[in-house]
C-alpha cells in the first residue's frame, strides 16, 4: 500500500518504445498462430481478405503476417460471431461442434453481459488462459479480515452431447467477475457442494453466502458476517453502489443483526432455505461484539461509522470511476476520512483489463494484458484504417480500445471511450482514464447527449445549495413536446434553497458539452431538461426488482446511465415524489 507513487511518462524513450512494440508484435503473432485454424477464423467472412493474404505464409514465424492482420482485418463486433454462439446457448450441441470454436479447445465459461440498458444479452466464450487473473486474489497487503461482497452463482450451463446424445460436458454461463474468480480459485460449479461449508481463510463470510441469489438476503447475510468481525481491514465489492446497498440493509435491519450477533444465530429470512446450516457453523454467540456495535449505533447515526465499527479498516476496494463516481461522496461520509477508496481496475465482459496505476487511484489505469490492445481515434471514420498503435498514442486524446484476445481472432471495438494519460514508465503500457460508454447516449431529433454530458450535469448541480445526488439515470422525456433529456435523481436530505435553478444549470452543463443544443433551444426545438426526484432507496429497490425479473445475482445489477427500457421507466416513474 505504501509503494512509491508512479506518474505516467508523457512520451516513450526509444528503448521503451522498442520493448513495447516488440512485446505487442510477439503477443499478436502468438494469438494469430494459436487461433488461425479455429471455426471462426476459417469460416468468418470478416476474415476472408486476411485468410487470402496469409494463405502461403508461416503464421507462427513470418512477421509480415502482422502487417496483413493490421491491414486486412476490419473492426469487428458481436454480430460478427454471434451466429456461432447463439445455437450453443439455446440448445444442447455436439461436443465436436463446440471444440475449437473461437480458440483451441473448449470454452471454460460463457460470460454474459449485464444488459444494463435493457438490450439483448451478449455471450462471450472465455477460455481458461484468459480468465485466470491475479487481480482476484490480490489482497493489497491485508493482514486482517476481508469482506468480499461477491455473487458466485451461475445462470445455467450449456450442455455438450456426444454423437449418441449423452451429456459429456457442461460449460457454465456466468457474469465475468464470478467466472474469473472461479477460474482463478479453481472453483468448478460441478463441485460446489464440496465447498458449502468452506470459509476462505481471511474472509468474513462463508463460501455459501456467495450462492444466495435474492439481493436482500444476499446483502443481509454478508452484512451479518461483516459486522460480527471486528478485525475487518478491507471491504471488497464490484461496484460502489453495492457497498452502499449493504450499508442501507444494515440500517434497515440493525436490531435484527445485533440480536443475531449476540446470540450467534442465522436470521430466519426468505431465500436462504438451502444454506442456513452451512452458515450457522461459522457464526458464534458474541455478546461483547453486540454491545460494541450497540454503543456505536447504525450507519447513519454518526459520521465515520465504518471507521468506528471496524477500527482496523484501511480500504474500500471497488469500481468507482465514471458513472459510479457519483456515489463517492455518500460512501466517504459512511467510511470516514482516513479510509482509502481504491478502484482496482478496469474490466470488460469481453476480457479487456486494466490495473490501477497507484493504490488509491479511482480513475487512472494502465492496460495489463497478455492480449493485444489497439486504439481507434474518435476524430476519424470508424474503420480499421484509423486504428492507432499503443506507441503512437497522443497525450490527452480520446480513443476507443480495439481488443484482440487469446479468446478469438478479431479486432473487437469496445464500447468505451478512454482518455490517454501517458505511458507506464515501468513497461510502456498506455495509461488511461475511462471517459464514458459510447453506447450510453440520448439521441434527440436535433442532437445527441453523451454519457460524459449526462455526468457533467450531475456534477454541476450536486451541491448542498441545490441537491446532493446519490444516484441517477436519464432518458428521453417526451411527455411534452419538444422532447428533452429527462433525469431521475435519488438525493440525500432535502432540496437546497437554490433547487429552483437546477434545470437551468443542467441545461448549461449540457450546452458546455454540445454547443448545438443552445441553438436548438433558441429555435424552440428543445426545452430545458426535466428533473424528477425519486423516493429514498428507489434505485436499490430497482436493482432488486431487476434481479428478481432477470433471475440474476447482484453482480450484474447496474443502474444504467441512459434508461430506454419501457418497463423499467414505468417502474421508476412510480417512485417519483417531486418534479422540479
Amino acid at each position: 500500500m505504501d509503494a512509491p507513487k508512479i506518474d505516467p511518462a508523457t512520451s516513450l524513450s526509444p528503448d521503451l518504445r522498442a520493448v513495447l512494440q516488440e512485446d505487442t508484435d510477439k503477443r499478436l503473432q502468438g494469438i494469430i498462430g494459436a487461433n488461425i485454424n479455429t471455426r471462426f477464423a476459417t469460416s468468418s467472412s470478416t476474415l476472408a481478405d486476411f485468410r487470402l493474404a496469409i494463405a502461403d505464409k508461416d503464421v507462427q514465424n513470418d512477421t509480415t503476417v502482422l502487417f496483413d492482420f493490421r491491414h486486412f482485418v476490419p473492426l469487428t463486433c458481436y454480430e460478427s460471431y454471434s451466429p456461432l454462439i447463439t445455437k450453443f446457448i439455446e440448445h444442447p450441441c455436439k461436443l465436436s461442434e463446440a471444440e475449437n470454436l473461437l480458440a483451441p479447445g473448449l470454452p471454460h465459461f460463457f460470460c454474459v453481459s449485464s444488459s444494463t440498458s435493457g438490450g439483448p444479452r451478449k455471450y462471450f466464450p472465455r477460455y481458461i488462459q484468459s480468465l485466470q487473473s491475479r487481480h482476484i486474489t490480490e489482497n493489497f497487503d491485508a493482514m486482517g479480515s476481508i469482506v468480499t461482497i461477491c455473487y458466485l452463482g451461475h445462470r445455467r450451463s450449456v450442455e455438450l452431447v456426444s454423437q449418441s446424445g449423452e451429456t459429456v460436458h457442461k460449460i457454465p454461463i456466468a457474469p465475468s467477475f464470478p467466472a474469473r474468480c472461479r477460474t482463478t480459485m479453481n472453483w468448478s460449479p460441478e463441485t460446489d457442494d464440496t465447498r458449502m461449508t468452506l470459509r476462505v481463510a481471511g474472509h468474513t463470510a462463508p463460501w455459501a453466502t456467495g450462492k444466495i441469489i435474492n439481493p436482500r438476503s444476499f446483502l443481509l447475510i454478508h452484512a451479518l458476517f461483516a459486522l460480527a468481525d471486528s478485525n475487518v481491514e478491507q471491504i471488497r465489492t464490484i461496484f460502489i453502489p453495492l457497498f452502499m446497498d449493504m450499508i442501507h440493509r444494515i440500517q434497515e435491519e440493525w436490531d435484527l443483526l445485533i440480536i443475531c450477533i449476540r446470540n450467534g444465530t442465522i436470521p430466519d429470512i426468505e431465500h436462504i432455505d438451502h444454506i442456513p446450516s452451512y452458515l450457522q457453523i461459522h457464526l458464534h454467540a458474541d455478546p461483547q461484539r453486540a454491545e460494541e456495535l450497540q454503543s456505536i449505533g447504525p450507519p447513519f447515526s454518526c459520521s465515520s461509522w465504518a471507521q468506528r465499527t471496524w477500527p482496523k479498516l484501511r480500504a474500500l476496494i471497488c469500481i468507482c470511476s465514471g458513472r459510479f463516481s457519483i456515489g463517492l461522496s455518500k460512501a466517504r461520509t459512511v467510511l470516514g476520512p482516513n479510509i482509502t477508496i481504491h478502484n482496482p481496475g478496469y474490466v470488460t465482459t469481453e476480457g479487456l483489463q486494466g490495473k490501477a496505476l497507484n493504490f488509491g487511484d479511482i480513475d487512472t489505469f494502465s492496460f495489463e494484458s497478455k492480449d493485444v490492445v489497439e486504439f481507434l481515434s474518435t476524430t476519424g471514420e470508424r474503420t480499421h484504417a484509423h486504428i492507432v498503435q499503443a506507441w503512437d498514442l497522443q497525450l490527452g486524446k480520446q480513443y476507443q480500445p480495439v481488443y484482440t484476445s487469446r479468446d478469438g481472432l478479431w479486432r473487437y471495438l469496445i464500447s468505451d471511450m478512454v482518455e490517454f494519460m501517458g505511458f507506464d514508465p515501468r513497461n510502456g503500457s498506455p495509461v488511461f482514464r475511462h471517459s464514458a460508454r459510447t453506447d450510453s447516449e440520448i439521441h434527440l431529433p436535433y442532437g445527441s447527449v453523451t454519457e460524459a454530458g449526462l455526468l457533467s450535469v450531475v456534477r454541476a448541480i450536486s451541491s448542498k445549495d441545490i441537491m446532493e445526488v446519490d444516484e441517477f439515470t436519464a432518458t428521453i422525456d417526451q411527455r411534452e413536446l419538444p422532447a428533452t433529456v429527462g433525469f431521475f435523481f435519488e438525493i440525500s436530505g432535502p432540496l437546497g434553497p437554490n433547487s429552483h435553478l437546477s434545470r437551468q444549470k443542467a441545461f448549461e452543463a449540457l450546452v458546455a458539452t454540445n454547443s448545438e443544443l443552445q441553438s436548438e433551444f433558441d429555435k424552440g426545438r428543445l426545452r430545458l431538461p426535466t428533473i424528477r426526484i425519486v423516493r429514498p432507496r428507489a434505485f436499490t429497490e430497482f436493482r432488486r426488482w431487476r434481479g428478481e425479473c432477470k433471475k440474476v445475482g447482484l453482480g450484474q445489477l447496474k443502474l444504467p446511465v441512459v434508461m430506454l427500457d419501457l418497463n423499467s421507466l414505468e417502474w421508476i416513474a412510480e417512485t417519483v415524489v417531486t418534479e422540479l
